[in-house]
């Protein structure tokens, strides 16, 4: 791939270095959303209590 000129020049760079056309669309149309079955921070944090609370159980048996 040659170019002939600065201006094509840039434009090559430009196409070879933009983000993939998918990733394009996406920007900007809707916030991100967790992926299905992704747990959220609040998730997390209530799995983590849960789990501390059986291990008090057993540990205190």
């Amino acid at each position: 791939m040659s170019a002939d000129d600065d201006a094509e020049r840039s434009r090559i760079r430009a196409s070879l270095y933009a983000p993939p056309r998918a990733e394009r669309r996406s920007r900007g149309q809707r916030p991100q959303q967790p992926q299905r079955g992704a747990m959220t921070m609040q998730g997390a944090q209530a799995l983590m209590a849960q789990l501390a609370a059986q291990d008090a159980q057993l540990g205190a048996g």
